[in-house]
């Protein structure tokens, strides 16, 4: 089965794109937990960060930069977000494609 979230970068599944560049999209949430939920996905499938490898390290330094763009963009960096990243079933990850969850936009709580 191919992954959702290339299927998302191929424009094949439509999605709320809030930004992108030539290595990350990132769209909203379908099922938001917070005001703004955004999901970071690089266009490189790596499943996740368990399949990072040395290599790629560039490529993960810029999805904390995107992060950051798209927190200012979205007017949450100044009260504070949350970033997370899910890896496995245990931990929640439903998409065997590596993103980062960005959370904003009230005040956050861990329940």
């Amino acid at each position: 089965m191919e992954c959702v979230f290339c299927k998302i970068i191929s424009k094949e599944i439509p999605s709320e794109i809030v930004y992108e560049d030539e290595n990350f999209l990132a769209f909203k949430d379908i099922q938001p937990i917070a005001p703004v939920n955004i999901l970071i996905i690089p266009k490189k499938h790596i499943p996740a960060i368990d399949h990072i490898e040395l290599y790629d390290k560039e490529l993960i330094g810029g999805l904390f930069l995107a992060a950051k763009e798209i927190a200012r963009v979205q007017n949450v960096s100044e009260n504070g977000y949350r970033l997370i990243f899910n890896i496995g079933e245990d931990a929640g990850q439903t998409v065997d494609h590596l993103h980062l969850h960005l959370l904003g936009g009230k005040k956050l709580t861990w329940s």
